[in-house]
């Protein structure tokens, strides 16, 4: 069944690559009189800085690709924005991203495209910062490439529910080739991943389906090695983890954590256990695992067992909750063996309703522990 609906979509949706990759002229003007150049050049710069704010260097680059002769069609543009709830910082970042939009007609290039994103139930502020994020979807093709690129995704996602998910976290596969979708949707079906797995993976991490296809069979492999099968519930995290990362980022990572007296059979226990542990940037698990041995008082095993305390943040959360605990036993409101890993693996809401919002008015210090930026740590306290 998927074999044939792959054979489908091949046989009748296959679309000009030229579509989605529009070549931009050096300048954009109808008219070559060089006696009026620099007035146009002036006019422009203007109207980038006033009308659109963008900054006298984003303006000055941009003047390099378009060129204001007439601030008619502009300005409709503009109204147009506005209309559809962009802010002025929104507008600039559009017009420095991609300034010949400024040139388009409004009522016959942007304004159907805008709305084949409202028909969806895109409005402000969700709809501006989805164009913001890739604006050259302003620049592809309505009929070409959006929306075949649109009933694409209805059809193999099967709800409207599911396409929105996937727009929202990555619009940018409306503006790349079908086929690249299908191989890369073929490619995970012929590895043994199941379909729903696929539809799945596509919601939560879109952005896979235009990634460069050569490694995903090699994750796969490796992942199985790992024992981690595509029928796994742990499967589509671990793919995507692997997925967004070189080999050499890979290598590098489980060196700093060895440096720490992990094992290869630990981070592999860690990674089944949580797989986007491994996303965390090297400088990020460095700090951690610093943090969580000389002053959280955590033990190896504590951190093998719970990987998900490499994806929360030192600043905002552990130092803070680390700091709230102190207190408390200094105060004999909570015992010395306190789980300090049980404590950091919390829900803000759990951990608050546990150790802060009980005790904070009669202890008001707690407020200005919970604020803290360093924590010393428990030595002699645990």
């Amino acid at each position: 069944m998927f074999r044939f609906f792959s054979k489908l979509l091949f046989n009748h949706t296959i679309i000009d690559s030229k579509a989605c990759y529009p070549c931009y002229p050096r300048y954009i003007s109808s008219v070559n009189s060089a006696s009026s150049s620099k007035d146009r050049h002036h006019l422009t710069l203007n109207y980038l800085t006033n009308s659109c704010g963008l900054s006298l260097q984003r303006a000055t680059s941009a003047c390099k690709f378009v060129n204001v002769q007439s601030t008619d069609k502009a300005d409709l543009v503009l109204q147009l924005l506005r209309s559809k709830g962009f802010t002025q910082s929104q507008i600039a970042r559009l017009i420095s991203t991609r300034p010949h939009l400024i040139l388009y007609d409004p009522d016959k290039i942007l304004k159907p495209k805008i709305e084949s994103f409202e028909s969806l139930g895109f409005v402000a502020p969700r709809l501006p910062r989805m164009l913001c994020a890739d604006p050259t979807i302003l620049t592809t093709s309505l009929k070409n490439r959006i929306l075949p690129n649109i009933d694409f995704l209805r059809v193999f996602l099967e709800t409207e529910e599911n396409v929105i998910s996937a727009l929202n976290r990555c619009v940018s596969v409306l503006r790349v080739d079908i086929e690249l979708m299908l191989c890369t949707i073929c490619t995970l079906c012929a590895c043994g991943v199941p379909e729903p797995s696929i539809r799945r993976l596509v919601v939560l991490h879109p952005r896979l389906l235009i990634s460069v296809l050569d490694s995903y069979e090699e994750n796969v492999r490796k992942l199985k090695g790992m024992g981690i099968e595509p029928t796994s519930k742990s499967f589509i995290s671990a793919f995507r983890s692997m997925s967004v990362m070189s080999n050499l980022k890979w290598e590098r990572k489980k060196k700093v954590l060895m440096s720490f007296g992990w094992s290869e059979g630990d981070i592999i226990m860690a990674f089944r256990a949580q797989p986007l542990f491994m996303t965390a940037s090297e400088k990020k698990i460095r700090q951690l695992m610093e943090f969580y041995l000389t002053k959280a008082c955590l033990q190896l095993s504590d951190l093998v067992r719970s990987p998900r305390l490499f994806m929360i943040s030192l600043e905002r959360i552990a130092i803070p909750r680390c700091y709230v605990l102190k207190v408390l036993i200094s105060k004999g409101l909570i015992k010395k063996n306190v789980s300090v890993a049980w404590a950091l693996n919390m829900t803000k809401k759990q951990f608050e309703d546990r150790y802060f919002t009980c005790f904070k008015e009669d202890y008001p210090e707690l407020i200005q522990a919970y604020q803290v930026e360093t924590f010393e740590g428990f030595r002699n306290w645990m």
